[in-house]
């Protein structure tokens, strides 16, 4: 009983539960048996970029063109049996290129339709400038949900072999693997500091005190933290890569081929082509 007081005073129920927790949240796939799931990593990669590449150049404004796109993200989200809840809630992955784009809406000529002062200048929105910050949300949130959908079906090894089944420059795809592999090392030793701060930060039983010390004492727990995460990830490299190297590492990573597509993978990447295709040129006919 003395034991589990002392626990309970040295290290609160939700670090512990936080330490435990396993890096795994990290990782975007979802398991599944849906036809997305089962479809070769190729074509959905190949597709993917063409439907995102194809977002990115549709004009301005083209709202009918806009439509027929999230038809097909929504027609791909219920294919993939993840639901459309669980992609919309990631969507906001779109913000920052959301924010970037905010300023157009002063900076781009046209109708104006509102003006303001801030002190010895004036702001004037224009109608050309909002019809062009909706347009640029709407094509990064439909893209952000693509690649969401690509990320929770199609496991991270899938992913890295497509790339080099495309002809992606192998140490591109080298650095993408090494990345996403020491990402959950990383993760593993952040989890380890803040254990091993919890364990050295005593709760106090008293209601509304602070565990810890003072504001300035807690910057400078989390400044070490992250400066000691910062040299075990460079000593962590150092020896990573002379173990690798010792094993004959010269930059590639060597994987068994993929089998040949056939027919119908064939089928699939032409038929998604097409529709790219007449999307954009939907959206060239109505916006001229």
């Amino acid at each position: 009983m003395a034991t589990n007081s002392v626990a309970e005073i040295c290290v609160p129920k939700n670090k512990i539960v936080m330490s435990l927790m396993h890096v795994h949240f990290l990782d975007p796939y979802h398991s599944g048996n849906s036809p997305l799931h089962r479809l070769d990593p190729r074509v959905k990669v190949v597709l993917a970029l063409a439907f995102i590449l194809t977002a990115s150049l549709t004009p301005f404004g083209a709202w009918a063109a806009y439509i027929l796109l999230f038809a097909i993200v929504l027609s791909i989200e219920m294919l993939s049996e993840l639901g459309i809840r669980y992609v919309l809630k990631r969507a906001f992955l779109a913000t920052p290129f959301v924010l970037a784009a905010l300023p157009l809406i002063f900076t781009v000529q046209g109708t104006p339709i509102a003006a303001f002062t801030l002190g010895a200048w004036t702001f004037s929105m224009t109608l050309e400038g909002v019809e062009r910050v909706l347009s640029i949300a709407f094509k990064s949130w439909v893209s952000v949900q693509m690649a969401i959908v690509l990320a929770a079906t199609t496991t991270f090894p899938e992913l890295l072999n497509a790339m080099r089944a495309l002809r992606l420059p192998k140490l591109l795809v080298a650095i993408f693997g090494l990345m996403w592999r020491y990402l959950f090392v990383l993760a593993d030793e952040a989890l380890r500091l803040l254990r091993a701060r919890a364990a050295r930060s005593g709760a106090s039983r008293e209601p509304g005190r602070a565990r810890g010390g003072s504001v300035v004492w807690r910057a400078r727990v989390t400044g070490g933290m992250a400066g000691n995460l910062l040299v075990r990830s460079f000593e962590r490299g150092d020896r990573i890569y002379a173990a690798m190297a010792a094993r004959g590492y010269d930059g590639e990573v060597r994987t068994f081929p993929l089998p040949p597509l056939g027919a119908r993978q064939w089928l699939m990447i032409g038929a998604g082509l097409t529709i790219c295709l007449v999307i954009l040129l939907l959206a060239a006919v109505i916006t001229r």
